[in-house]
């Protein structure tokens, strides 16, 4: 197992700043989830039939604006570079959740929810990207996964004291972390393969649909499915879900996500310990996918749950499903230098945007089907395209990460071939 000094030695500035920006987005991006219902209920709405329905409408479109986000985004970070994206993107998003603060009506809570998922869209990515840059390829794993696990603290923080506050105070609260952290970017440098190896003038997001490339990308978004179904799902709506499978007790979406959050943190360094450990990224997934299935067929299937043991369940799923930082790690190292920041900005928002598909065909088959085995036939199908996917990418550990994409590889079909250093 890696030594501690190894963790140790990987704490720099950059990744520091970056680790901090992640949670400060994850946060954000939580807060919804948490303040659903109260805020909804303060904003007028009382049948909880309507509050599920507007909730998923206000949902949809945070994960609507992280989608577009992410194109726009990565491909910034690949033309001007990738401070700017941590720049402007912390920006947008600290500024749509003080607006959000003063939303009056659904249709405004669900304007300043996008442009909060448009900013959010971009903070991972951008951090990813420079960390994995700015590393020797032994230590990037590492690298990331501290990004990933200050990140995933975020979301307990979020859970934890966001459901005691107003949900107004909460969305300031966020606003003001961001603002805050804004500054701590003034000293950190910019990647210097992006700035004295690729640069602005070999960015081109269309090699993207070159070649195999496309199909690849695909993958790197169907690998991540399962943990926004998880999160989207499972955490988000567990009050209507649970009320469906009939436990015996209240089960509120705050302690759901917060007991979960904990076991995605938790799950997000172990999975980079054990990515260092096998020195493999597909084997560290390929492990938790399997446990995270079988312990969502626990939730879906076994009578006489209580809330104890969906609290319980929720954070070993999270343990499971916390590969984030070996994903988005993998993504990145599978791409050259002058389109790895839209791959690595726009991977984690799609996959994030999934939940979108996910929520809305188990809002469907829950119409047909009893609440669990409408959960349950969404998430085999999450697993399935999962484990496809991962069978489809190559192993990345020990790729050195100085090349660059072009169009004639693409045409020579070498783009699944060991990349050479950049001329």
């Amino acid at each position: 197992m890696t030594r501690l000094k190894d963790l140790r030695s990987v704490l720099n500035l950059t990744v520091l700043v970056a680790g901090l920006g992640y949670f400060v987005d994850l946060f954000d991006i939580t807060l919804f989830g948490v303040v659903r219902v109260a805020s909804l209920k303060d904003l007028g709405l009382t049948d909880p039939a309507d509050i599920l329905q507007k909730g998923l409408f206000i949902y949809n479109a945070q994960m609507a604006g992280m989608m577009v986000g992410g194109l726009f985004w990565g491909m910034l970070g690949d033309r001007k570079g990738r401070l700017s994206v941590m720049f402007g993107s912390i920006l947008l998003y600290s500024a749509a959740n003080l607006a959000n603060a003063f939303a009056w009506d659904v249709t405004s809570y669900a304007v300043c929810r996008f442009f909060g998922g448009l900013g959010l869209a971009g903070e991972l990515g951008a951090a990813i990207t420079l960390v994995a840059e700015s590393l020797p390829k032994e230590k990037r794993g590492l690298g990331t996964t501290v990004v990933a696990t200050l990140g995933m603290l975020g979301i307990v923080v979020a859970a934890l004291v966001a459901q005691h506050l107003h949900w107004k105070t909460a969305y300031v609260t966020g606003g003001l972390m961001g603002l805050a952290l804004l500054f701590t970017r003034f000293k950190v440098s910019e990647s210097a393969l992006f700035t004295h190896k690729a640069g602005p003038a070999k960015a081109n997001p269309l090699l993207l649909l070159q070649g195999g490339r496309f199909l690849k990308y695909l993958c790197c978004i169907g690998v991540g499915v399962p943990i926004y179904f998880t999160t989207g799902i499972l955490f988000v709506f567990a009050p209507e879900l649970t009320a469906g499978l009939n436990v015996q007790g209240t089960v509120t979406a705050g302690n759901a996500i917060l007991f979960g959050s904990v076991g995605l943190t938790l799950g997000d360094l172990l999975s980079g310990l054990l990515s260092q450990w096998l020195q493999s990224r597909k084997r560290a997934v390929g492990l938790g996918l399997c446990a995270w299935f079988a312990l969502v067929l626990v939730y879906g299937l076994v009578p006489g749950l209580t809330p104890t043991l969906i609290y319980f369940l929720s954070f070993l799923i999270g343990l499971c499903v916390g590969y984030w930082a070996v994903l988005v790690t993998m993504a990145a190292e599978q791409f050259g230098t002058n389109i790895r920041a839209t791959v690595a900005t726009t991977v984690p928002n799609f996959v994030r945007g999934s939940a979108v598909l996910a929520a809305s065909g188990f809002g469907v088959l829950k119409g047909h089907l009893t609440v669990g085995h409408a959960a349950l036939t969404v998430g085999a199908v999450c697993f399935g395209l999962a484990l496809l996917s991962l069978s489809r990418l190559t192993e990345t550990f020990h790729r050195d990460l100085d090349f660059v994409e072009s169009p004639d590889a693409a045409r020579a079909g070498a783009e699944d071939s060991q990349p050479g250093p950049v001329s």
